[in-house]
């Protein structure tokens, strides 16, 4: 039986048109109720997918909660950690009158680390018995970013798991928005002349996304036969990822819900990203918030919704919600944290 006397559950999403991301993500919220289930619990999407954020604290709200802690559902802090939620949550906190406290992502620690071993772990089994990893090549790929920060984080994600697993060698590629781009990456390790080769998402739900990572994967195998490629999983709701989820959940409770703001691009320069110092906080995705996925629509519609994010993002980090990260964003750039500034 779930009590209002606890701190009610948002885990917000990035969102998908793809069916089955958006079903993953609420899979994330059972796991949840299994581990929590006197907690009141839901689940919202920045973009596509419904409920939209608003629609999930109203539904909080409306069971009885007076303190909503939200967590992002999301792997790196990019723009929709540092920006877009935090600016709907500070609009929603005014607008119910609920204190609402925003957690951090998941970023890199042990039990990530310990996911992102296992599936990779579980790919290595198409190779067969005489496999060696020293003979293998890992590429992790993440989504990419127009935040150097976030996708700085996905290589050393790529240089822990190649020195604690041994391959070798190892490199980076994205999905998108930066570079290498997947078929770039494979490309270019080609001339490294390794005939094993896996190839990691590091991304929490399937979509589009890993879709295209997969196409990209399957010419690259089809252009080069001598080469074995595998595709690995991607984290998707291993056990340790629900951990990892968990302590983000008891760091927001304690009070340090903990962002690195030494490399915010909102906060001080970082090469590049000079122009986005102190531009206020504000979300970029109300023309796709909620306007459903291709379940909805019956075709598919791509909306090329660029999450390059040329836009000069006005950072008012001062996110009225408790959001304290333990980062001070003085830059007119405020995270909803747990100690909201009034």
């Amino acid at each position: 039986m779930t009590s209002v006397s606890q701190a009610a559950i948002l885990f917000v999403g990035h969102g998908s048109r793809d069916i089955g991301a958006v079903e993953e993500f609420h899979q994330l919220a059972a796991h949840f109720r299994q581990r929590f289930p006197d907690r009141l619990i839901e689940t919202a999407f920045l973009e596509f997918a419904r409920p939209i954020i608003a629609d999930g604290v109203k539904k909080l709200v409306d069971q009885g909660a007076k303190h909503i802690l939200a967590i992002p559902g999301m792997l790196m802090a990019g723009v929709h950690v540092k920006n877009d939620i935090p600016s709907e949550l500070n609009a929603l906190q005014a607008e119910f009158g609920v204190k609402i406290d925003f957690g951090s992502h998941l970023d890199i620690s042990s039990p990530m680390l310990k996911a992102a071993q296992a599936r990779i772990e579980q790919a290595e089994v198409e190779f067969g018995k005489d496999y060696k990893r020293e003979d293998t090549l890992l590429m992790v790929v993440g989504r990419g970013a127009s935040d150097a920060d976030a996708n700085s984080n996905i290589s050393k994600i790529t240089r822990f798991l190649e020195e604690g697993m041994g391959f070798g060698w190892a490199t980076t590629s994205y999905s998108g928005v930066t570079y290498p781009l997947v078929d770039q990456g494979l490309a270019k390790i080609h001339a490294l002349g390794f005939k094993q080769v896996i190839v990691f998402p590091y991304f929490l739900f399937t979509g589009r996304l890993i879709k295209r990572i997969h196409a990209w994967v399957d010419d690259y195998a089809s252009a080069n036969p001598a080469v074995k490629v595998v595709k690995a999983p991607y984290l998707n709701d291993h056990s340790y990822v629900i951990d990892a989820f968990v302590e983000k959940l008891q760091e927001l409770e304690q009070g340090h819900p903990n962002m690195n703001c030494q490399l915010c691009q909102y906060r001080v320069q970082i090469i590049g990203a000079e122009h986005k110092i102190g531009t206020p906080q504000e979300s970029h995705h109300h023309h796709v918030q909620g306007i459903g996925t291709d379940a909805d629509h019956h075709h598919s519609h791509d909306h090329s919704h660029s999450h390059g994010h040329h836009h000069a993002h006005s950072h008012s980090h001062d996110h009225s919600h408790k959001h304290d990260h333990k980062h001070d964003h003085d830059h007119g750039h405020s995270h909803p944290s747990s100690q909201t500034k009034k």
